[in-house]
């Protein structure tokens, strides 16, 4: 790759973008281990831990202050329900079977497994390998596993509700609707409770939440829809006293509420602010019902997370966990709270804290090898975009101990992908492995981005392609105007929606971009909807519009079609196995480019999917695409 003609591409290792640092690609990705599905049970604390160095996920258990992985070697632990997962295990403890028993979803396969880690003996329980499971919750009164069960048979997929003996036999509990999530039982068995929702709805637009009662089998003997409007439920759950209790965006945030079986509901005690991200996946709790009408809460405020105990009918509040800006998974053992959280300084972290005294201890995770004087903070950005709305992100600005700052930086703008979605003020190795080298960095949450309620979150509706471009371009115009970049130096990334928000920067913006990196991005919207997996088959209609009444739409904001427009340098990075945004998206961008005399470079895998996750293919990607921006500097 030559630079562009008027400029040098010549080595200053004091021009910012070209710092030299230690902090390389690899440690980059080797420091991004992250984790999942924490739950608490048999006496023990369990997690789904990703390895980057392996690029496989692993079961792991701690007990008595130890850690196990439980995985049998050969085995990876992910469900790919709906393509993103989540929920893809679940345990049967002891007290109730002669050794506690795991069920998990196979990464290869799909398969549910039962593992005893005791006697290490592994068999199948399901054995369809045209079905997928995720979402899996135990029912050990009755010897199975519930779970969210994805037929894919000719010409259609189905989805249901089922529950998965440990004899390995099958039963439907749930089939009319097109989507499920979440399910949930009550301590006792007796009541079991679900999100479901029907196309074109989606699962952070409109869901409904089903309540059931079961019979001794396990049978549902009633069910009832309850009550509800347009609104979208997540993470039902019942209180020790078989309440249901449910998130629900009714009052425009994600807060609690609790649900009684005529049909009444009251909001709990809680900050108007939303106390979830988007459902993507199954099985991620963010709130708890405790014993003694205790909640413990983690919300979103200007982007920042809070963790706190608050009582349901006092409304006392506990903050917990200062310094920590992200929490996920919350579960319980009635003596402490433990959660995944995330800093500033730490990516991810497996926390204990406990119930009576707060006190805090750190079980996984460490914080980051970089020194605090070589480590960019996040800096709130607020501003005002098209229209005087106003949008948000974090701004990281160039840290280098090493170096002096003699020149504003250039920017690298992140889009995160969703585009339902959402950036956190957390510790990210590879923002740090750019403000190393003398880049500054935005993170946007364009409107449409979860955690500022649900009319931010709708603001997409209809405007995909233009709204998060707007925000895009508003950013780098507030930015320069601060004195913080070099707006004549501005680079911009993102992957999967986040290359589509990209590319069509590209076109609103084209003397605005030295360079690009559009990583399994979306490069034609009218193509994806005709061939995009079900769970977002009408993703694209709400963000963009009915192709048969609004066809213009669709080849105004379709970067191919309007490819001619991109002057811009453009490095894609994509996975052949992906079954998001097929490659041929990628294929066809990369051509129309060349053909148009764009500078552009093209880095396949072959056994990556929708987000890579191999080490190696990770520092890859980081190394490419700093050479291909540095030719651009």
């Amino acid at each position: 790759m030559s630079a562009p003609q008027g400029l040098s591409a010549k080595s200053d290792s004091h021009q910012p973008g070209r710092w030299a640092s230690e902090f390389s690609a690899a440690q980059a990705v080797a420091a991004s281990a992250d984790y999942s599905d924490l739950c608490c049970a048999d006496g023990a604390l369990w997690w789904v831990e990703f390895r980057p160095s392996q690029g496989d996920s692993v079961l792991m258990q701690y007990r008595d202050g130890h850690s196990l992985r439980i995985t049998p070697k050969g085995y990876a632990v992910r469900s790919r329900v709906y393509e993103y997962g989540g929920g893809s295990f679940c345990v049967l403890p002891g007290s109730l079977e002669p050794d506690c028993q795991v069920a998990f979803v196979n990464a290869d396969d799909q398969q549910i497994y039962l593992h005893c880690p005791a006697t290490q003996q592994l068999r199948k329980l399901s054995k369809n390998p045209e079905y997928r499971y995720g979402g899996l919750c135990a029912d050990p009164l009755r010897r199975r596993v519930l779970a969210v069960e994805e037929a894919h048979l000719p010409g259609r997929v189905e989805h249901r509700l089922v529950a998965i003996g440990l004899d390995g036999s099958r039963q439907v509990l749930a089939d009319a609707a097109d989507f499920y999530h979440s399910p949930q039982l009550s301590d006792d068995g007796a009541q079991l409770a679900w999100i479901e929702w029907d196309r074109p709805n989606l699962s952070w637009t409109r869901t409904r939440l089903m309540h059931a009662r079961l019979d001794g089998p396990g049978a549902i003997s009633t069910r009832q829809t309850v009550p509800g409007g347009d609104e979208a439920f997540q993470q039902p759950q019942f209180d020790q006293q078989g309440q249901l209790l449910c998130l629900t965006d009714r009052s425009g945030y994600w807060v609690p509420w609790a649900l009684a079986a005529d049909g009444s509901a009251t909001r709990l005690p809680s900050h108007a602010a939303d106390h979830a991200p988007a459902p993507w996946q199954q099985g991620v709790n963010t709130w708890l019902a405790l014993k003694d009408h205790w909640l413990a809460l983690s919300w979103t405020d200007g982007g920042y997370g809070h963790l706190a105990l608050r009582h349901a009918r006092s409304s006392e509040e506990r903050l917990l966990a200062h310094g920590y800006s992200r929490f996920r998974y919350l579960c319980s053992d009635g003596q402490a709270l433990y959660c995944i959280a995330a800093s500033p300084r730490c990516s991810a972290a497996i926390l204990r804290i406990d119930l009576a005294s707060g006190a805090l201890t750190r079980l996984r995770g460490d914080d980051s090898s970089l020194p605090a004087d070589d480590l960019a903070q996040p800096q709130r950005l607020l501003y005002l975009s098209e229209g005087g709305e106003t949008a948000h992100g974090f701004f990281y600005p160039p840290r280098n101990s090493a170096q002096s700052a003699t020149q504003a930086p250039p920017l690298l703008i992140f889009t995160h992908g969703g585009p339902t979605s959402a950036c956190y003020p957390v510790l990210d190795n590879r923002i740090q492995f750019w403000t190393q080298r003398g880049f500054a960095v935005v993170d946007l949450n364009y409107r449409g981005s979860t955690g500022y309620g649900r009319a931010y979150r709708q603001r997409l509706q209809g405007g995909w392609g233009v709204v998060d471009v707007q925000d895009v371009l508003a950013a780098i115009e507030h930015l320069g105007r601060q004195g913080c970049i070099d707006p004549q130096r501005v680079f911009i990334r993102g992957s999967s929606a986040g290359g589509y928000t990209t590319l069509c920067s590209l076109i609103a913006g084209p003397q605005r971009f030295r360079a690009a990196a559009s990583l399994y991005g979306v490069s034609d919207p009218l193509q994806l909807r005709a061939v995009t997996h079900k769970f977002e088959a009408d993703y694209i209609d709400w963000l963009i519009g009915d192709p048969d009444t609004q066809p213009e739409r669709y080849v105004e904001r379709s970067p191919l079609a309007q490819a001619e427009r991109i002057r811009t340098p453009v490095i894609f990075f994509q996975g052949l196995r992906d079954a998001v945004v097929l490659p041929s998206q990628t294929e066809q961008m990369v051509a129309a480019l060349d053909d148009n005399g764009v500078p552009v470079h093209s880095v396949t895998f072959a056994d990556e999917r929708h987000g890579f996750r191999q080490a190696a293919h990770l520092t890859q990607v980081l190394e490419e695409e700093l050479a291909f921006y540095q030719a651009w500097l």
